[in-house]
């Protein structure tokens, strides 16, 4: 917290100042760790394996998920949600809809309905 504006700004621009090295500059160790994984096969293969089980979960809770919805009598199509590939998967809800199951139901997640 800052007294008035004037010093608000003022450590605003300090704090730029420190952020935007951290953000143009990433540190390197991330890189050292990826040649290090795919520089030596056993460990490339064993990543490569944990990756797939990464992905054959997210495709398996999708499956489940869509189970579920049509188990329960929904009258919707849910194949949007096992026919989308990556890390997220978009629900369809409306924000309306999601700021429903947030306040009723405590549960939480993007406003455009995206859920991971």
């Amino acid at each position: 917290l800052c007294d008035d504006e004037i010093q608000a700004v003022a450590v605003k621009s300090q704090l730029q100042q420190i952020a935007r090295p951290m953000y143009s500059n990433p540190p390197l160790h991330g890189a050292l760790i990826v040649s290090t994984i795919l520089g030596d096969p056993a460990l490339k293969s064993l990543w490569l394996k944990e990756v797939k089980g990464m992905a054959d979960r997210i495709i398996g809770m999708r499956k489940a998920l869509k189970e579920s919805l049509e188990k329960l009598g929904s009258p919707l199509s849910w194949e949007h949600i096992t026919n989308q590939i990556g890390m997220f998967c978009y629900s369809g809800m409306t924000p309306e809809q999601v700021d429903r199951l947030t306040n009723e139901f405590h549960i939480y997640m993007t406003r455009n309905g995206r859920i991971r």
